[in-house]
């Protein structure tokens, strides 16, 4: 299905019906009101009663605008009998306005009912005490009044002083009082001297603009605003304000009677509404208060009430926020397509025209491209991506013309199968993919005008696709072009600094276009169910095949969308200092080539899923990985180092390092004498190194703390911290619990027991910022206190750093995820534990180990959004794998409970 045949805007569930019988019987409540001595207590029972038919008419998806238009009337009548409970000393020079969406006659069950005091003259003491009383009566009946008390002549004041003033006087209407009250004060706010058309739009531009950057210029949010998010009905109220203050419009039909508007944009323009106002009436009514964001708790209520169901493929809540997004989606081409008009007829009218030709089918128009008749895209298909390409060969152009966006939207249905097949369309897609300038801002464009989905009807199927999780922050489509722009920036100057290494190797790729393919379609299949890796493969080969790749590079585009993610898994849950683990990898790899083009997908796969997954240690882990590949790869696979010879050179290069710091080789033996060959080949020689010239040189009593960095900058690299002391059961659970206190992130541990029974254990750490300690000797000081307070704990554990969950915390589930695996060629078994990420977590697991008789060798910390996926290496108490099945068991079941009962806490 392509992005633009769903249908967006239709309501999921039974189909609409008219509204039944009046909701507030205005004489009965009149004549209540002279009966009873309790006033508020009347009408608070009368707008009770009609909220519950119009909530009941909102279960039974009856019409949505009849719904919110019907709860403005009921208000009126209740603001008119109200009015009239006051004794107005002269009727005459004061009236009661409605202002902003109220005035336009809109209400949500709890949105603010805005409204204007309107006085002929400025001052108006006579007014004060009925003012006073009429405020407080609707405070006390519990509406949610946003008032103001104003005469003609400074509503005026206010309306050139502040744009918000002037719009929302614009949106006016009389509810009580003189009728010429209200049309004189609209008549000077509106006059042409007070915010003309050209500054009005200017400023409503830019006030949009302004919002829109608010939410970083996303319109697929996690949590978005239906009001005020790109998209949202904020969007639509900005189309409607331009048109009204320039064509006097009262409606988006006018717009269409002027000729402005097509009647299929009033279709969509006023079903995107309906559709918003369904979801933000559903907000209020669940929540009981105005709340226009889409938080994670309600959108999964509002699926179920808008009859969204669970199945294999994807959860009710990301289909009924797979509709959102397209729904806002469109709105907000459609707002570009109408601002940009606006822009033409309104901001550049006058203007001296500067037409430069392109060829015979497309000129620049004051830098902007437009087809030269409109009947281009029937004539000559091919092109509806001829347009994008000459865009990204001329950068002096600065978008589109909106007439010209306009016939792009209504001629994309011209693509098809046979579109698709024809040689002079995909020789045009490739040369884009080619392309020098804004490849991405390009297939965004193609992307909102429906191009790109239909050209690509698997990318269609993932436009507005949500994972609904606190780890992937985009929908798939925009994560999809992010990881395009990614591998585009990569190429830009400053790249070298945040990403030295995909600088370096990106601009050596013989074809960067492969990598951009394989970038389109890494997770082109998400949401099909099955492994998306291997179904997006079969996508990638059928995109090569139709695009004549060469059978080479169709086989590595196909490649990478496949192994897309074991890289990264790799870097992350094996100890890449294993050249085992190296050898095995390298072997998938199998050149350079390919061990440059997946090092390449990865950054960018990564710092698109999540920008703040991407930090100096993870960083530090993939360079690694490919330095370690690489040198696997030269030296060759079939003659790897045996466990001997690896000993032996990283002793040989430690050995050198420790004697050129002038520690004798006496000094070294003694330590490494009380050091198992299992410390050689699973430490580095540098951290060999490191360790034993502190213990070498540490002569005091308690436990050794050393502080080292790894990395030069802060772009790679992380802080190691070294502990070396008496051996205790619970010395893991307390070292984890003094880093949490600190708030310090542990990435990864390494854990050594020596013969005289004293741990040597080396954790990975990154400050919450995700950078490392790096040279700062007080923080340095306060972290070796705390660890010391702790590690002369003993055997008693110290209690974790007690936390608050945030509100989205508490919506995630709190299930925890274990399982056990042991390998034939290791001498450990791996358990793997996955769990929210909390405070408090590796502390409880540290006990488990030692009150289980578990000894940890090694751990693998990873963070991906709430969630945590740590590996630990573990044997029993006499150092081998655990086979023991009802001990594996207890000893999940054990992890499982406690840490559920820590989560809940």
């Amino acid at each position: 299905m392509s992005s633009d045949s769903h249908p967006d805007y239709e309501s999921h569930s039974v189909p609409e019906a008219k509204l039944e019988s009046p909701l507030l019987d205005f004489d009965n409540l009149q004549s209540q009101l002279l009966q009873s001595s309790n006033k508020i207590a009347v009408f608070k029972d009368a707008i009770q009663h009609a909220s519950e038919i119009l909530d009941q008419r909102y279960k039974a998806n009856l019409n949505i605008t009849d719904i919110v238009f019907a709860r403005a009337k009921v208000i009126d009548q209740v603001l008119c009998l109200a009015w009239s409970q006051q004794n107005w000393p002269d009727e005459a020079d004061i009236a009661l306005v409605a202002v902003g969406g109220y005035g336009r006659g809109e209400l949500l069950p709890h949105s603010d009912i805005d409204i204007l005091i309107l006085t002929r003259k400025d001052k108006n003491a006579k007014y004060k005490a009925c003012i006073s009383g009429f405020l407080t009566l609707l405070w006390d009946i519990g509406l949610e009044i946003g008032q103001s008390v104003r005469s003609i002549k400074q509503c005026k004041i206010e309306a050139i002083n502040d744009i918000t003033v002037a719009t929302a006087l614009m949106e006016s209407r009389t509810l009580t009082g003189p009728g010429d009250l209200q049309a004189e004060m609209y008549k000077v706010t509106t006059a042409k001297n007070v915010w003309p058309i050209k500054k009005f739009l200017r400023a409503k531009w830019d006030e949009q603009i302004a919002r829109h950057t608010k939410y970083h210029d996303i319109d697929y949010a996690l949590e978005p605003n239906v009001k005020t998010s790109p998209g949202g009905l904020r969007d639509i109220q900005t189309i409607a304000w331009v048109a009204k203050r320039h064509f006097g419009a009262s409606s988006f039909h006018d717009l269409v009677e002027l000729g402005f508007l097509k009647e299929s944009e009033e279709a969509m323009l006023n079903k995107g509404q309906q559709h918003l106002w369904k979801l933000r009436y559903g907000l209020h009514l669940l929540e009981g208060r105005r709340e226009d964001r889409l938080l994670f708790d309600k959108q999964r209520e509002l699926a179920k009430l808008f009859g969204y169901e669970d199945d294999e493929k994807s959860l009710g809540v990301e289909k009924l926020m797979q509709q959102y997004y397209r729904v806002v989606s469109n709105l907000r081409g459609l707002n570009d397509v109408l601002l940009q008009h606006f822009d033409e007829a309104i901001l550049r009218a006058g203007e001296r025209e500067k037409i430069v030709a392109l060829n015979n089918r497309f000129q620049i128009r004051n830098d902007y491209i437009e087809v030269v008749s409109p009947h281009i895209f029937e004539r000559f298909p091919f092109a509806l991506i001829e347009i994008f390409v000459l865009m990204a060969q001329n950068p002096q152009i600065q978008g589109i013309r909106a007439s010209t966006i306009r016939l792009l939207r209504d001629n994309r249905r011209i693509i098809d199968d046979d579109y698709r097949q024809d040689i002079r369309n995909i020789t045009l897609f490739m040369e884009l993919l080619r392309s020098p300038h804004q490849l991405t801002t390009h297939l965004r464009r193609m992307a909102r005008y429906g191009i790109l989905g239909r050209y690509l009807p698997e990318f269609g199927l993932i436009t507005g696709q949500m994972q609904h999780d606190l780890f992937h922050i985009y929908t798939v489509d925009a994560h999809t072009l992010q990881v395009v722009e990614n591998m585009r920036r990569f190429l830009l100057p400053d790249a070298t600094e945040k990403f030295p290494l995909a600088a370096l190797i990106i601009k050596n790729l013989p074809k960067v276009e492969l990598l951009y393919i394989a970038g389109l379609y890494h997770d082109i299949a998400k949401g099909r169910g099955g492994d998306h890796s291997t179904l997006g493969m079969a996508d990638a080969e059928s995109f090569c095949q139709r695009h004549r790749l060469s059978s080479w590079d169709e086989k590595l585009v196909s490649w990478i969308v496949n192994k897309h993610l074991l890289m990264s898994m790799t870097a992350q849950r094996k100890d890449i200092s294993d050249p085992e683990v190296i050898n095995e990898f390298a072997t998938i790899m199998g050149d350079k080539l390919h061990l440059d083009y997946l090092y390449a997908m990865t950054v960018a796969d990564i710092c698109a899923t999540n920008p703040e997954l991407w930090n100096s240690w993870r960083a530090t882990l993939l360079r690694q990985l490919y330095q370690n590949t690489k040198q696997a790869l030269r030296l060759g696979l079939e003659n790897p180092l045996d466990r001997a010879e690896r000993i032996a050179d990283k002793k040989e290069s430690a050995l050198q390092k420790l004697l050129d710091r002038g520690i004798s080789r006496e000094q070294i033996e003694a330590v490494w004498a009380k050091s198992d060959d299992e410390y050689f080949v699973r430490e580095s020689a540098a951290n060999i190194a490191w360790h034993t010239e502190a213990i070498a040189l540490f002569g005091g009593e308690g436990p050794l703390i050393s502080i080292n960095e790894i990395g030069e900058n802060t772009v790679e690299g992380a802080t190691l911290i070294f502990i070396y002391t008496t051996n205790s059961d619970f010395l893991f659970a307390n070292c984890t619990a003094a880093f949490e206190k600190l708030n310090l992130n542990i990435q990864g541990a390494r854990i050594f027991t020596s013969v005289n029974d004293y741990c040597m254990d080396t954790f990975t750490v990154l400050e919450n910022t995700g950078s490392p300690v790096g040279n700062n000797p007080k923080r340095v000081a306060e972290i070796k206190s705390a660890l010391s307070q702790h590690l002369n704990a003993g055997n008693q554990v110290t209690s974790p750093a007690q936390f608050h969950r945030s509100r989205k915390e508490k919506y995630f589930t709190n299930r925890v995820d274990t399982s056990l695996q042991n390998s034939a060629t290791r001498g450990y078994s791996t358990l793997e534990v996955n769990c929210p990420d909390r405070p408090g977590i590796l502390a409880c697991i540290g006990k488990i180990f030692a009150e289980s008789g578990i000894k940890l060798k090694d751990a693998r910390i990873t963070t991906l959004g709430e969630r945590v996926e740590d590996l630990f290496f573990i044997t029993n108490q006499n150092g081998k794998p655990l086979t023991d099945e009802d001990q594996i068991e207890q000893l999940q079941e054990k992890i499982k409970r406690e840490l559920e009962k820590r989560l809940a806490t």
